[in-house]
Parts: C-alpha cells; structure tokens; sequence
C-alpha cells in the first residue's frame, strides 16, 4: 500500500507529525518499534513527574511543621509510587493511540528500516511487510549513552547499573545509590530518591551541575540539595565499577571510593540512527541527522525531527520540530527557532530557562543588563516557600531594550517559563511588558516585578 506519509517512530514527534498529517488529509503510517510515546511519555518526562510529585508531596508533609501542619507518622510506599507511575504512563499511551486511531492514521508496531527509494517513494520496511510513501519522517529517538568504562557492562548484565529505563521500575529503595552524571536525568533521579530515603552521591565531570544553566542558580540548587544530604563530586570521573564500589578520580588526583547498591548511568543520549540511513544517502553528523530549520534532511522529502538530529533533546522541541516538518510538507513555509526553547530541570525547587543566559548573551557580544531579584519579591512564592532562596533572571538588551531571557530557581517556573518565551517570541520591549496584567497573587508575578525593578 502507497500512503502520503511514513513516520518512523512513535514518540512526541513521531505521534504529533501523524496526527497533524493526518487532520490535513494525508494517508499516514506511523511505525513504532516499542510503546507509543516514546521515551518521554514511557520512560522519561511523564514517568519521572509522577514519582517526583509523590516526592514533592512526601517532603511537604514532613517538613510540614513550618506552615504549622503537624504529622505524627508519615511514610513513602515506593512500590505503590510506581504502580501509579505505571497507570498514569497506560492511561496517556492509550490516549495516544486512541486519538491516532480517531485522526485515521495506520499503526505498525515493529523495526521501521529504511530500504530505497523506488519510483520517487520511500520504501521502509517493517516486520514482514513493505510501506511505499512519497513522504518519510524520521523521529527514531535516543537512547542512553553507555561510556567504555571498566565493569558498567557487567554491572548492567547485573542489575546494578541502570539508565533512565530501569531505576523508573526500580523494586526496592536503594540504601546506598550513586549517581554518574549531574545533568537533567541524574539530578532528578537524586531528587526523587533522596527524598524517599536513600543515602545519593552524584559524581559529574565537570565544576558544576545543570550542564549549560546560569552558573549562580546551578550553584543555588546544588547547595539546597546538599542541605538535604545529597553529596556531589564535582570535578571527578568515574573510572571503575566492581560489585560492590564506584572507583572514581578527581580533578586533582585524588582516587576516591563509593560503596553503592546500585548506579544510574546519566550522562547523556545518542541519537537512533540505526535505520538503514545509508540506503537512500541522508546525511549525518556525529552521530545525529543533518536537517534545516524547515527539518528537512539532504534528501528531497525526507524530513527528522526529535532526538534523532540532536539540535535540541526535549520531547517540546519534538513536537514543534514535527508541526514544521508537516507544514513543510503541506506546502507551508515554517521553519523553527531553537533559540526560544525552554528547559526545565523538575528538581524542588524547578530550574528553568528560556532564550540568553548572561552567560551565552556576553559570549555572542550582546550589550546586556541582567535584572535580578529574590523569588521573595512574589507573595505567592514567600507564602508557600518558608526560608526559599529562589532567584530570577531577566536578560535585558539595552540596543533596544528587549526581553532576550530569563532563568527562574523556583517552585512553578516550569509553567511560567513560557510567558518569557512568548514575550521573546514577539519581541516584546521592557515598555510593552510593563503593560501585561498579571493575576495577584501569582509566583509569575516575579516577571512584572523584574520588569519594573531598577538597582
């Protein structure tokens, strides 16, 4: 059968590229190799925000005694954390497949692999069978990085060392849980099982947590976790895992050892590019597929979006990464802007940014201003936040006096990151802005306050 469309892989980009298509007449197929939704929705975003909310509710509960709540015995059942972690994950997988069905788009749960092009169609093989289309969508994903160290395969063979996969299923709390990694994954797998009671180490390579976030929150949040017991080893790298020790060497020599029952693997993801790309000639680099701002690939109708081209691994970016490819394909010119995206880590307390940091506006030569306030200049965020320490950043330039970015260290910037990047997206001025009403009382108050703030 010739259909208008093949989507190789039925995560966030994957599902929403068919189900666009789809709404706009198109004959589509979606191939997916495991469970619809991908690593975001099975074994990621929605998977660790259900145990970290549990975690969230544990914490506020026992720490209760500041806002005058008292609790005389409280306790965390981890199994049943899980359970509900799985029935949240079935009911959104088949809310997806549900609504694929709806729009009339064809599901093949198998091994998508790219065979030729015949005739000007792609042929794309799965299971026994053969798909022809005259357009193909890659959206085939990431997988965990697994680096060359001495013992992990073992330890994976095991059961002792995990990825993000299999500490989300994870039987039993770990007395002892070291984590490889201080990026996104690690710091909220340390969060998660810090709170519920396990003794986490977190060793990262480099000086610093959050990878590529303003350094003065990074610093902020890591301080905050080590209140709570979580130690860091900045600075240091993992050489050597045996059964029962983490073998690890810091910047300056110094050979450490950590007892662990078991350690997560997270230092960061590679794209899935296994599919037979070499059979029709798409290109590709380190790795990862090479595709334009309209997520085209080098060859004609061939589009990637998602984790497989590496521009930018969040389930977010996927899905406008999709929305382009198909309008690209429905003859609409769209193209996107990896500079407005928002990130967020879902520690306690969030840490979340969108557009320039300080950091990257000097590094491009950008004439900035950096307004910066305590989190407590919001009502909201100092009655529910007893002793919080939150910060927020908003990245002024003073050419012509736009709202280029901004970084928040606190509860519920998650959900408020995203008026920023609106106010980017339009390119809004700091006088335009000033004019925006914001419901009283609210933690994203903290932007209007920014606005109007003058040192």
């Amino acid at each position: 059968m010739i259909y208008d469309l093949i989507v190789i892989g039925g995560g966030p980009g994957g599902y929403l590229a068919s189900e666009r298509a789809a709404e706009a007449g198109l004959k589509v197929l979606c191939i997916e190799r495991e469970n619809l939704g991908g690593v975001c929705l099975n074994e990621g975003c929605i998977p660790t925000k259900t145990l970290l909310y549990s975690a969230k509710l544990f914490d506020g509960a026992k720490h209760g005694d500041k806002y005058g709540v008292s609790v005389d015995s409280i306790a965390i059942d981890h199994n049943k954390v899980v359970a509900r972690k799985n029935k949240v994950v079935k009911m959104l997988v088949g809310g997806i497949r549900n609504t694929l069905k709806a729009k009339g788009v064809e599901v093949v749960n198998g091994i998508g692999r790219i065979k030729c092009i015949s005739d000007d169609n792609f042929e794309v093989e799965a299971g026994d069978a053969t798909y022809s289309a005259k357009h193909l969508i890659i959206a085939t994903g990431s997988t965990s990085v697994i680096p060359p160290i001495e013992g992990v395969r073992e330890g994976i063979e095991k059961g002792k060392i995990l990825t993000n996969r299999e500490i989300l299923n994870l039987s039993e709390v770990p007395n002892k849980l070291v984590v490889v990694g201080g990026g996104v994954i690690g710091l909220e797998m340390a969060s998660y099982y810090n709170s519920i009671g396990s003794q986490v180490t977190v060793v990262e390579m480099l000086d610093h947590i959050a990878g590529e976030n303003d350094s003065e929150l990074s610093e902020i949040l890591r301080k905050n976790y080590e209140k709570r017991g979580i130690k860091f080893l900045l600075s240091t790298k993992v050489v050597r895992f045996t059964d029962t020790q983490v073998h690890c060497v810091s910047e300056s020599g110094e050979q450490i050892e950590l007892e662990y029952d078991y350690a997560l693997m997270s230092v960061g993801r590679r794209a899935n590019t296994d599919i037979g790309l070499e059979n029709i000639g798409v290109a590709v680099e380190r790795g990862a597929i090479i595709t334009d701002p309209q997520m085209r690939t080098n060859v004609n109708n061939c589009y990637a979006v998602g984790d497989c081209n590496g521009k930018s691994m969040l389930a977010h970016t996927a899905y406008r990464e999709a929305e382009v490819a198909v309008n690209n394909i429905l003859g609409k010119a769209d193209a996107i802007d990896y500079s407005r995206i928002p990130s967020v880590i879902y520690t306690n307390p969030e840490l979340a940014s969108v557009g320039e940091t300080e950091a990257t506006a000097l590094k491009k030569g950008m004439d900035i201003r950096v307004k910066k306030l305590s989190m407590r200049f919001s009502g909201r965020y100092l009655a529910e936040n007893e002793g919080g320490d939150g910060i927020f950043k908003l990245i002024v330039n003073n050419k012509d006096n736009r709202v280029v970015g901004a970084q928040a260290l606190a509860n519920y910037s998650s959900e408020f990151i995203v008026a920023v990047g609106v106010m980017i997206e339009a390119n809004m001025t700091l006088e335009q802005v000033q004019k925006v009403v914001f419901p009283h009382p609210t933690v994203c108050e903290i932007i209007r306050e920014a606005v109007f703030f003058e040192e």
